[in-house]
């Protein structure tokens, strides 16, 4: 059978490992490394698909699958013709398997080998998620590239309960593959083990023996000190298989997509840019800017005169800090369409320095710029 899903690689940085390439999916190539803006609730938040294409760039966004299931539930989508139809989004769309959300959001959670039951985080209902369910929610959800189901350890965890969780995990992997049937949906499987190089070795090499046509690092940038991170991240990416797409989940800081990059990583996501609209900040080329300060009150400059965004080109920091203040919903409308531009064009920057062999460089002039320390 011909995968659904499938990676080129197009060139190596020479000086620093990190992949330039395209995935190819059923709706439409993707240009890598890439991040990958999240639409929780089949959409993002404040943004019109329109807006996505046109002033974001998007190229590929998330929908996920527990709030799915849970509101308006995955037989309406599919009756809707999928979820492609229903948010009216043409371009490739991934979607979680649930996973991390029952385990961060669903209250009284049991886990069993069937899989976990769980309360709805929405009315208190039970509920139910096992690979099998995952798999049936996202085949009906319609996406490009689904997730199998995995348990997300907290941090920190004991050596033996993530090698408990982890070979479930595993054992989970295994059953989605199982009840995968669609074939126009490639299935990714997820790398797990917490902090511990060992299980994180074995977790990539049973993973890697079931063929998935891509790989996920799941269970880091889970609230972990970044030097943890760091050598957790640069341990595992080299175990994934070359030819195929690598996905670090749950990452969107400017720093943390850098070094994903330069560790090989293909693919990133995290609700970060929209969230922090909404309180009123803006990722720029010289670090964070809170436009709600007042010192803003009389800044009629825009919020980043290196950005090529809609929001850059039209509106001062004044005028956005004016809509927060009162309360106006343009004001997160434009700060979440700078956002996301800002990390869409910081990847195609990416992109350029890979192929020039000089993303290291290309790392230090930014973090000096942004204000990182390391």
């Amino acid at each position: 059978m011909t995968q659904p899903i499938t990676y080129e690689l197009l060139h190596v940085d020479k000086n620093s490992g990190a992949r330039r390439g395209v995935i190819h999916t059923p709706h439409g190539d993707i240009q890598t490394p890439i991040f990958m803006p999240v639409g929780t609730q089949a959409t993002v938040k404040a943004m019109t698909p329109d807006e996505l294409k046109d002033m974001v760039h998007a190229q590929i966004i998330l929908a996920n699958t527990y709030h799915l299931f849970l509101r308006p539930g995955h037989k309406l989508v599919q009756e809707a013709g999928g979820l492609h139809k229903f948010m009216n989004w043409d371009r490739p769309i991934l979607t979680d398997s649930g996973g991390f959300q029952v385990f961060s959001l669903g209250a009284l959670r049991k886990i069993t080998e069937d899989g976990v039951e769980f309360r709805s985080h929405i009315d208190g209902s039970r509920q139910f998620i096992s690979p099998e369910v995952s798999m049936e929610i996202q085949e009906a959800l319609g996406s490009d590239i689904m997730m199998a189901f995995d348990e997300c350890c907290p941090y920190p965890s004991t050596y033996e309960y993530t090698k408990k969780s982890m070979e479930r995990t595993t054992r989970w992997a295994a059953r989605c593959k199982e009840a995968h049937k669609t074939e126009n949906q490639g299935l990714f499987g997820i790398i797990q083990g917490g902090f511990f190089e060992d299980l994180r070795k074995i977790s990539a090499s049973d993973l890697i023996q079931m063929d998935f046509p891509g790989y996920a690092i799941g269970g880091i940038s889970v609230g972990e000190p970044k030097e943890e991170f760091l050598k957790m991240l640069k341990f595992t990416t080299p175990l994934m298989p070359e030819n195929k797409p690598r996905y670090l989940m749950g990452v969107g800081t400017p720093d943390y997509l850098i070094e994903a990059a330069i560790s090989g990583i293909d693919m990133c996501d995290c609700v970060l840019p929209t969230r922090i609209a909404r309180h009123g900040t803006a990722m720029t080329s010289h670090g964070k800017l809170v436009v709600r300060n007042a010192t803003y009150e009389r800044d009629f400059t825009p919020l980043d005169d290196e950005c090529d965004c809609y929001t850059c080109k039209n509106y001062t920091r004044a005028y956005i800090r004016h809509l927060l203040n009162t309360k106006e919903i343009l004001g997160v409308r434009l700060l979440s369409i700078h956002n996301l531009r800002f990390l869409t064009k910081l990847m195609e920057s990416v992109r350029i320095e890979i192929e020039r062999d000089n993303l290291l460089n290309f790392k230090n002039d930014f973090y000096k710029k942004y204000g990182y320390t390391k």
